[in-house]
């Protein structure tokens, strides 16, 4: 399917109203509704091209998790109150359903779609945003049985998932390669449940990941994180290179200052300046992957490297650099014309080709994660 995207674009200081006015009115409505399994609970993993839920297909507790963020960090912000009881019926789906079914504690990496789980792995990256999940229903009322929730998961994260080389394995069965992408998600999960708690035991779990980024998951020579690793975090050549991540690092290094004093201005500047080396000519879009040497290796353009490079600039501007609160206002011009001029309000397109055909009929419950978090730092900070 080619995509041409309206032509009217909105002048660059309004984008934040438009986005937001996209996520109250239409996104939080649809996913609360059509994306929300009134029959058997928890949110559906995806909807068709028409805006209808996809209720045959196997849920990822990640995305159940990811949702619970989006809906419970809507109603932290006002903008959509009922948000806090989508947030905590989401909350009980996913403690019943995906919390130890087999009696092994952790939670399981998938679910059919009446509930019962259909992989029991204890996924690493799974485990960040249930950590993520919590952590945001936390902030709304302080409630004591979620925070019980919290350390019982802290206790499993360190008993069960530590790596003797540093961080954290892949999951149970630990497998190889290694990724940075859990620690990454790992480290976003405990900065925020230090902001909900201020338990300095996230700030310091937080320290231990920073470390292993300085020590093992950054090259400071090329200026690039690395995506595969050894056991033992020796990198594998040849490099592969996410710009998205390598953005997403750039937001996440500065919550990490904020919370911590710790000076990351180097790194931010070194990742978000060999992101940006990897861009689709066309659009201006981030594209998938790239190599080392800042060639690109595959052109294609998803969705959440565009909301990433956004949250990059709002980082950057937040720190004071010069004109980036106007870069960051034009990557998120940018997510608006490509990927949310959906035929169904409040959906997206997922991904791209060179060509600016569309690569994905569904509209993925996943993205909304990424696009809500762009918009509400974009609203914290530039608002």
């Amino acid at each position: 399917m080619d995509i041409d995207p309206q032509a009217n674009e909105p002048e660059l200081p309004d984008i934040l109203e438009v986005l937001k006015s996209f996520i109250t009115e239409h996104t939080l409505p649809l996913w609360s509704g059509e994306g929300w399994d009134s029959l058997n609970g928890g949110f559906v993993e995806k909807l068709d091209f028409e805006g209808r839920a996809d209720r045959a297909a196997s849920r990822r507790v990640r995305v159940q998790a990811r949702q619970i963020y989006c809906f419970a960090k809507a109603a932290q912000m006002g903008w959509y109150p009922e948000g806090r009881e989508i947030a905590t019926k989401g909350i009980d789906y996913l403690l019943a359903k995906a919390k130890s079914p087999d009696g092994r504690p952790g939670f399981v990496h998938l679910l059919d779609p009446y509930g019962s789980a259909i992989n029991f792995a204890r996924d690493t990256y799974d485990h960040a945003f249930v950590l993520l999940a919590l952590s945001t229903a936390y902030q709304l009322n302080n409630d004591a049985q979620i925070r019980g929730e919290i350390e019982s998961l802290r206790a499993f994260l360190d008993t069960e998932l530590r790596s003797p080389h540093g961080g954290f394995i892949e999951g149970i069965p630990a497998t190889l390669p290694r990724r940075q992408n859990p620690q990454m998600h790992l480290l976003e999960a405990m900065i925020a449940t230090f902001d909900a708690t201020g338990d300095l035991v996230y700030q310091n779990r937080a320290g231990e990941l920073f470390g292993l980024f300085i020590a093992n998951l950054y090259d400071p020579q090329r200026q690039v994180l690395g995506e595969y690793f050894e056991d033992d975090w020796s990198k594998i050549e040849p490099l592969c290179v996410e710009p998205g991540h390598q953005a997403e690092w750039v937001w996440l290094l500065r919550g990490f200052e904020r919370i911590t004093s710790c000076p990351t201005g180097r790194y931010r500047a070194g990742l978000l300046a060999s992101a940006l080396r990897y861009r689709d000519d066309a659009t201006g879009c981030l594209v998938d992957e790239g190599n080392a040497d800042g060639s690109i290796r595959k052109f294609t353009r998803r969705l959440w490297p565009q909301t990433e490079i956004a949250k990059a600039w709002i980082a950057q501007a937040e720190a004071g650099e010069q004109g980036a609160a106007e870069e960051a206002r034009k990557a998120l011009a940018r997510l608006d014309r490509y990927y949310l001029r959906h035929p169904v309000r409040g959906g997206w397109y997922d991904q791209f080709d060179r060509d600016n055909r569309s690569l994905v009929d569904s509209i993925p419950a996943s993205s909304f994660y990424h696009i809500l978090c762009a918009v509400i730092e974009a609203e914290r900070v530039l608002g």
